[in-house]
């Protein structure tokens, strides 16, 4: 027994040891096969989020009794409703969040040319002592024609530049948008058949895995399963929660805005702890515009919100439907982000929340064992 361990310690080192050395093509190979299942992974996302909204369609009583005309087909018409709220829901913080944002931009435009303006009124108006100016000049020895040409070659590079990156651009995002649609059909095939998918899947782990295997893999995913779901659909109803109290808030105070930041800080809020700060640093601009003392009202009154929100809205709606305290969101937040951008923001909460749950249960059954076993060797 002791020289399989030690042999299985040596080939773990080995393989290590290869690892490392060969870390750039094995890092190769893994992109080269994330970008060939970029199309699959994403569908398989859309049809998970699509299907917590489709589950919730189903038991509706017009879908769900086996009486109403649409039960047969309550699959097809549940996946076509959520991705009409979905669309639906991005088109209205479209409506009301880009129009107002473009006018506060403009106000902002409109300070900049007043401020230019009033740039030229005051340089027309100083002595700039015109000849000291030229003597300083001519004691330069610029050639102007060389200067002309060099700055002719450089506004040629910089638009040639321009334009390789303008198309290389429309090309990304046109990849993007084919991958988009790929996973999205995808999606669709996974929600319609998403029964057998699962019993094919069930089959396939019970013939070829270990039975005690098999029973700690189907309780993985059951808690992975239910904390998922009840992270997205809590962030969800806390995100609206907080966007309509800071609209009625915004509205009771009279504050500019206030549908359209009341909206960008509850999309913001689908973000956990860093989207409310990015939703009132945006927020806080916008009223800035307009009247820079509201702005400082405004996030006072952001800070309070936030402190309501944290502690008594957040807790109930999100922190305890996945049981993982403060400081590991926090964590989970930081991680997150610093691997994969927003998504990762997104992932890495109910992640670290699975993972803490799986644990505490371990620890709990490994202190029972310990428990149980404590009186029978002291007896001995």
């Amino acid at each position: 027994m002791r020289d399989k361990k030690i042999w299985l310690l040596l080939a773990g080192a080995a393989l290590l040891a290869l690892a490392v050395k060969y870390s750039d093509s094995i890092l190769g190979a893994l992109g080269m096969l994330v970008s060939l299942f970029a199309p699959v992974m994403l569908g398989g996302a859309i049809a998970y989020i699509l299907n917590i909204l489709v589950v919730r369609l189903e038991k509706l009583p017009v879908l769900g009794r086996p009486a109403s005309p649409l039960y047969k087909g309550r699959r097809a018409v549940s996946i076509l409703a959520s991705l009409l709220l979905i669309l639906l829901a991005a088109a209205l913080l479209i409506r009301i969040i880009i129009p107002q944002l473009a006018q506060a931009f403009g106000v902002v435009l409109e300070g900049l040319k007043e401020l230019l303006y009033q740039l030229a009124a005051w340089a027309a108006t100083v002595d700039l002592q015109t000849p000291q100016v030229e003597e300083w000049l001519a004691a330069l020895q610029l050639d102007l024609p060389q200067l002309i040409q060099k700055a002719m070659t450089y506004l040629s590079a910089g638009v040639g530049g321009a334009l390789t990156t303008l198309v290389s651009t429309l090309s990304g995002i046109g990849g993007v948008a084919v991958q988009v649609m790929m996973g999205l059909i995808f999606a669709l095939y996974l929600l319609a058949g998403k029964e057998k998918l699962a019993a094919q899947f069930t089959d396939l782990a019970e013939a070829y895995l270990p039975e005690k295997l098999c029973h700690r893999l189907w309780y993985l995913l059951r808690v992975a399963h239910d904390t998922f779901t009840r992270f997205f659909v809590g962030q969800f109803t806390e995100a609206l929660i907080i966007g309509g109290l800071c609209t009625l808030g915004m509205l009771v105070l009279r504050m500019p805005y206030a549908t359209m930041i009341g909206t960008l800080v509850g999309a913001t809020a689908l973000l956990p702890i860093v989207g409310a700060y990015l939703g009132a640093f945006l927020g806080a601009f916008m009223i800035f515009t307009v009247n820079p003392l509201q702005a400082v009202g405004f996030l006072v009154f952001i800070v309070v919100l936030q402190q309501l929100e944290g502690n008594l809205i957040y807790p109930r709606v999100v922190g305890s439907s996945i049981g993982l305290p403060g400081l590991w969101v926090l964590t989970a937040v930081t991680v997150g982000g610093g691997i994969g951008g927003i998504g990762g923001m997104l992932l890495a909460v109910p992640a670290a929340a699975t993972a803490y749950k799986l644990l505490g249960r371990d620890v709990r059954k490994r202190k029972a064992l310990r428990a149980e076993q404590a009186p029978s060797s002291g007896e001995e």
